[in-house]
């Protein structure tokens, strides 16, 4: 058994970077970059055909985190990834997004061409950093584990599924919340103790991805990846109990698809508009947490917005990818691309440590501390000569040896009591207030009922000679109208009345009379509902017995009757 908490971080916006697809007409008259390499800007030309409007804006300029112009691989990955990579060594979960116009270079910044080592992607760099740091960190135990999502028109899918040793999942896999975030279930995991074999799932979950040619990709792909690498951190001391969790997702977004210029039909088509679906509901979700008077935020739309929950909002250090083409013709495109790049930049996480804590290993370093704890007590009273005292809980022996020294020094036959230890003064004080208790209780009795002393022979031979109890003691009445009495049916009961047996009245006795009451004291009451004293009429097996007032007599007159 196991349990998770955060150390809660300070709140942080999340990063956008834009990266711009190299080409050989690039629009420089109509994008161009500020001096601080963060800024934007976008000149749109009017369109004549369409005729010259007046309010026409032609003109944006975005600030973001970072422009990637040019930009080798090495370069993304040390800008936008290393640094996330390196907090979730260290307890932060992180997720990093690309994002872009079609053809821009989305999968190619996240995975890299498998052709030439060098342009490996973001995703294998950081399974390569996550391993080459466990590799640096000797004392550190570190478990990775791996999975791979695909969300392709709007179903989850497995994509490791296809190994020998997973196969097809049963039931539909579906999306599940619970305190400690959200998790997709029936998707497989992985352990991955080796850089090689991390590296064989992703070759294995992208051949399984699903992918479509058109005339602006060959191999676009047509639905949304996320591939997910858990990491779990805990010192090699057996001291020490604390885990370090955390996970990265790597999030492969689908393009937006301009029907007009891609040409898509058929299946294509039908792909496209699932993707354009979710992208949609996804910059709803991103609107919705940039504005802070908005209480409710979109995120169970669609299965990618609900799946990025974590990412979006909560424990999380969030990074943006945005790709887009620098050609004129691809101008609309890559301002839709830029403004979604600078809502992100509105939406604010809190990144935390996520520590776990293995209750077994807490419980045992407790105990060997407590043990620590009182060899080293003992130790200092043989060296200050002061008795040895007695560290354990108290039994019931020695609860009840004080309660006997308590009562005896209430009743001044004990001149004082000795004190050895702190939990001894402690049960003394509880003692004192369970004596107050009774005498508060047996005060209020009193003054509202008649008590007689069960050992006083003479009122017990009087209550026998009114037939309250039997010569054996069992109290003797039955229900009426106005209360009960209870003990062994008389005689006299009605017909068809049926006797309670000895046993059932016995055990239903000792549940009326308090626990507290313990003085030997015989109760004649009348019983009813609302007496104010029912809830400390429970639980003796005296002679007792609830009878109506105008039945009880005082002491004197018992006397009397008996020895008429």
């Amino acid at each position: 058994m196991s349990s998770t908490k955060c150390i809660m971080g300070t709140r942080k916006k999340a990063r956008a970077f834009v990266r711009v697809r190299p080409t050989d007409d690039f629009a420089h008259e109509m994008i161009r970059y500020g001096d601080d390499n963060r800024t934007i800007n976008i000149h749109l030309r009017k369109d004549t055909q369409r005729g010259m409007v007046a309010n026409q804006q032609t003109d944006w300029s975005f600030k973001l985190d970072g422009i990637l112009h040019n930009a080798s691989q090495d370069v993304v990955y040390e800008t936008v990834a290393k640094d996330v990579v390196s907090q979730a060594l260290s307890g932060y979960n992180g997720t990093i997004i690309c994002y872009g116009q079609m053809g821009a270079g989305k999968t190619y910044t996240m995975t890299g061409a498998t052709d030439t080592y060098k342009h490996r992607g973001i995703l294998p760099r950081a399974l390569q950093q996550v391993f080459r740091t466990i590799r640096e960190r000797p004392t550190q135990a570190i478990t990775v584990r791996v999975s791979y999502l695909e969300i392709y028109n709007d179903s989850l899918f497995d994509l490791l599924s296809t190994l020998p040793y997973v196969g097809p999942s049963v039931t539909p896999m579906t999306i599940v919340e619970n305190p400690q975030g959200v998790f997709i279930k029936g998707l497989s995991v992985h352990l991955t103790s080796q850089e090689e074999d991390a590296y064989s799932l992703l070759f294995e979950g992208e051949s399984n991805r699903i992918t479509a040619s058109h005339t602006m990709n060959k191999n676009s792909s047509r639905s949304h990846s996320i591939f997910t690498i858990y990491v779990e951190a805990q010192s090699r001391t057996l001291s020490e109990a604390k885990h370090i969790t955390s996970k990265i997702n790597l999030v492969d977004l689908a393009s937006s698809d301009t029907w007009g210029k891609s040409g898509s039909e058929g299946r294509v088509l039908k792909e496209a508009t699932y993707i354009n679906k979710s992208l949609s509901f996804l910059e709803q979700a991103i609107i919705a947490l940039g504005d802070q008077k908005r209480d409710h935020i979109p995120f169970r739309q669609c299965k990618l917005t609900h799946a990025l929950k974590d990412s979006l909002v909560g424990n999380c250090t969030m990074v943006l990818v945005t790709s887009i083409y620098g050609e004129a013709a691809w101008l609309e495109e890559t301002l839709s691309s830029l403004r979604f790049a600078s809502r992100m930049k509105l939406v604010t996480t809190e990144p935390a440590i996520n520590e776990k804590y293995d209750a077994e290993r807490v419980v045992k370093d407790l105990e060997n501390k407590l043990a620590l704890l009182k060899h080293e007590l003992a130790t200092r009273n043989r060296l200050a000569n002061r008795p040895l005292v007695n560290y354990e809980p108290l039994d019931e022996i020695r609860i009840a040896e004080i309660s006997s020294q308590v009562r005896r020094y209430l009743e001044r036959t004990l001149d004082e009591i000795d004190i050895l230890s702190l939990r001894q003064i402690r049960e003394v004080f509880n003692q004192f207030r369970v004596v107050l208790s009774q005498q508060e209780v047996e005060s209020t009795l009193r003054r509202k009922y008649i008590l007689v002393d069960k050992n006083d022979s003479v009122a017990i031979s009087a209550v026998q000679k009114a037939g309250l109890i039997d010569a054996e003691g069992h109290l003797v009445g039955k229900p009426d109208r106005q209360g009960f009495g209870l003990g062994v049916a008389s005689s006299s009961t009605k017909p068809g009345e049926k006797p309670e047996s000895k046993k059932t009245l016995k055990e239903l006795f000792r549940r009326l009379l308090p626990r507290l009451l313990k003085g030997g004291l015989l109760v004649l009451i009348k019983w009813t509902k609302t007496s104010p004293l029912s809830p400390h009429l429970h639980g003796l097996g005296w002679y007792s017995a609830l009878w109506p007032r105008h039945m009880v007599k005082t002491r004197a007159e018992w006397a009397g009757a008996s020895g008429a």
